[in-house]
């Protein structure tokens, strides 16, 4: 027993002389809260991601969790953060950075990342995307699953409609045209096929951007405490919106469900919609048809507003840790992977690094709808975004879908929303 003693202080010796400190290095851990439901090939992506960063760091472990919704991860990861065990970093809408600052529970990640090196990589993101990133003369989150409003039309119905199915609406006027041609109704009056569909649920404010930037009005400043719902511009945007429904007769009226327009262009019942570039890759998979892609239609100018998610890094996680998630960051970025991850969903890659890979060239001449999005950029303004941004988005929304669904004039629910707008932000002027 003493020999193996002995034994086994000897064999302690030789290992401390040859740097066993080295080999107990402590790994941490990164909590990941990513905006999916478990399931899925998001899942499958991600966790292969998790599983690629891991081998080339091996004193890092990566747990990503999935937290549901955009709403339900936002819920979830501030829930965590109030109970002390915040998750590491977390994918949530860009749009979300006044409100997580506001509650004290995300760093900045130009404070955490301030190399040369940092800073270099944070300024190889499109301009257009750090619009929703920066404020207060710092970087808050890191674009990663990031989007423009497009539309996408049928060009089978096009050409049956004597349209020529290449291209799509380049201005209001002409959606108004395009659509009636678009619109099959019978003789009671049902449509078999409508002409244009633009959801008003889900993110009905994202989509009112689409118009009211084509009309040159921007919704909020840069400083999130101030809004300009009842601008002329932004009231004229609106009726022309439920004039499509009310006056034209191209769009079903009430409200339009996000989750099922693109089931309805899918299954041919709207030749024309509305919806995010996150949809392309179900799209492509799934129609039976060919389509096109394009850049949403001018009024004064083109333009849509950017959307998508960030990834934020929260506090009360240790230095290691918010190290360990500043190269997760980077390694999900790096130009290489933001080409696979743009190519596997339809997302925007958010440099144009990623753009030059020989794999995303390769991609944008096989999938040139892909490009769309990437060129609507330098038209693109600053998602709705402010102090208190979830209840402030909900007085608009409530504006825009009183008026969709013919309760209240556009210019009246427009005043309501600003007001209320006013109210909420008067802490923060």
């Amino acid at each position: 027993m003493r020999r193996n003693l002995l034994k086994a202080a000897a064999a302690a010796a030789t290992l401390s002389l040859l740097g066993a400190p080295a080999l107990a290095q402590k790994t941490v851990e990164v909590t990941f809260n990513y905006p999916i439901a478990v399931g899925g090939p998001l899942h499958k992506v991600i966790d292969q991601f998790a599983a690629d960063f891991e081998a080339e760091n091996p004193s890092i472990k990566v747990k990503p969790i999935y937290s549901g919704t955009y709403q339900e991860s936002l819920v979830k990861s501030m829930t965590a953060f109030k109970s002390g065990q915040p998750p590491t970093m977390a994918v949530l809408l860009s749009t979300d950075m006044f409100t997580l600052m506001d509650q004290g529970a995300i760093v900045a990640v130009s404070d955490v990342a301030n190399t040369a090196e940092d800073k270099k990589w944070l300024d190889g993101f499109f301009p257009a995307f750090m619009m929703n990133s920066n404020a207060k003369g710092k970087t808050w989150g890191v674009p990663f699953q990031r989007s423009t409003i497009v539309q996408y039309w049928n060009k089978d119905l096009f050409k049956a409609a004597g349209l020529d199915p290449e291209k799509g609406p380049q201005t209001w006027d002409q959606l108004v045209e395009y659509s009636r041609k678009l619109t099959k109704v019978d003789a009671s009056g049902n449509a078999s096929q409508w002409g244009v569909k633009i959801p008003s649920s889900g993110f009905p404010y994202w989509l009112f951007q689409g118009l009211t930037t084509a009309n040159g009005a921007v919704l909020m400043n840069q400083d999130g405490n101030k809004t300009s719902f009842d601008n002329p511009a932004v009231v004229e945007a609106l009726q022309y919106w439920v004039d499509l429904s009310a006056k034209h007769k191209v769009m079903p009226p009430g409200v339009i469900e996000w989750g099922t327009t693109p089931k309805d262009f899918l299954e041919k019942k709207a030749a024309i919609i509305w919806t995010t570039t996150g949809n392309l890759t179900n799209i492509r998979t799934n129609a039976t048809f060919p389509f096109g892609v394009g850049m949403l239609p001018a009024k004064k100018r083109l333009g849509s507003p950017t959307g998508g998610g960030n990834i934020y890094f929260f506090k009360n996680s240790s230095p290691e840790q918010l190290q360990a998630a500043v190269k997760f960051a980077k390694f999900l970025t790096q130009p290489q992977r933001a080409a696979t991850w743009s190519a596997a969903t339809g997302y925007v890659a958010a440099t144009q690094a990623a753009w030059d890979t020989p794999e995303m060239k390769k991609y944008a001449q096989e999938v040139p709808a892909s490009t769309v999005a990437r060129d609507q950029l330098k038209h693109s303004v600053a998602e709705l975004s402010t102090h208190e941004n979830q209840r402030v988005t909900k007085a608009l929304n409530d504006g825009i879908q009183a008026a969709l669904t013919g309760s209240k004039p556009p210019a009246e629910a427009l005043k309501e929303a600003q007001r209320e707008a006013t109210r909420i932000l008067k802490p923060f002027e």
